[in-house]
């Protein structure tokens, strides 16, 4: 455990937390017994975990008060039983390709649009506090709890759309493949810093560890270098370099006589490039590459 460490009044975790003692769930489902508070009214409600006492399918083994975004909460530490059924798609393979414009591309050509919670905050309003004000007044600590409740809505939404996504795939799909990404590494640039935090992939990541661990999923890694974006998903080539500002090109290969396919150079932003056979026939389209 180490010695204890020096906590500055008012910067601190306000938080205790109980191991013994009467700790239960109350039967109007809308009130929780703690040791030595009593029993307290929960905003929410708590009829999951009461189900799951009832049927003895949970047992509590702690409970922790903490006070954060401006709320206070009561969390559960429980020994659970838990029935997971297996994925509705045992045998089938989704890749997913994780970005800022989007939050998640997947192999079967669904893209999974980023919410953007934080961005979507800051145009409607400012989303950053001064704190360095010695004697706060009245009025700063009133826009301080607006902050913290907008910051405290932000992420929730975040979670929201993570937690709707990794569920759903865990759910149907057996195998799902990744990539391996050096978050700490991308947010060292100070350009792209803001926008990774709020698609927050290294969440992402963590839910589809776990929640694949339950549903009996597997969850494959691909190397961190691996070229996802600049491969080709028609033909596999891959393209020497993609800078950040090109969001899509196409590949443009020419069938020579002899039946062998010569990959030319990426055409960036091409409109009207086509695939252009030899023996008259008539042009197809070109293979699109992934996102970046």
């Amino acid at each position: 455990m180490g010695f204890p460490k020096r906590k500055r009044k008012g910067r601190g975790t306000e938080s205790c937390r109980f191991t013994t003692g009467a700790i239960r769930v109350e039967a109007d489902r809308h009130h929780v017994t703690l040791p030595r508070i009593g029993s307290v009214r929960t905003h929410e409600s708590t009829r999951k975990l009461a189900r799951r006492l009832e049927r003895g399918t949970a047992r509590i083994m702690a409970a922790t008060i903490i006070r954060t975004q401006g709320r206070w909460f009561v969390s559960f530490a429980c020994e659970v039983t838990r029935a997971t059924a297996p994925p509705r798609r045992p045998w089938a393979t989704i890749g997913v390709d994780v970005g800022i414009r989007h939050l998640a591309v997947l192999s079967d050509g669904r893209v999974i649009p980023n919410p953007a919670p934080l961005l979507r905050a800051r145009r409607r309003g400012p989303c950053a506090a001064d704190g360095s004000s010695r004697h706060p007044s009245k009025g700063w600590r009133v826009t301080r709890r607006q902050l913290v409740r907008q910051h405290a809505r932000v992420a929730n939404v975040r979670h929201n759309n993570l937690h709707l996504l990794t569920s759903e795939l865990v759910e149907t799909y057996g195998t799902i493949v990744i990539e391996r990404l050096n978050v700490a590494g991308l947010m060292k640039n100070r350009r792209l810093a803001r926008r990774l935090a709020d698609a927050s992939l290294g969440e992402l990541r963590r839910q589809l560890a776990y929640k694949s661990a339950w549903a009996g999923s597997a969850l494959v890694e691909a190397e961190r270098f691996f070229p996802s974006s600049k491969t080709c998903s028609g033909c596999g080539y891959v393209k020497a370099k993609l800078p950040l500002s090109e969001r899509e090109y196409l590949q443009v290969t020419v069938e020579l006589p002899t039946g062998a396919t010569l990959p030319t150079r990426n055409v960036v932003r091409l409109r009207g490039g086509v695939r252009v056979p030899t023996g008259g026939q008539s042009p197809q389209p070109p293979a699109v590459s992934g996102w970046g």
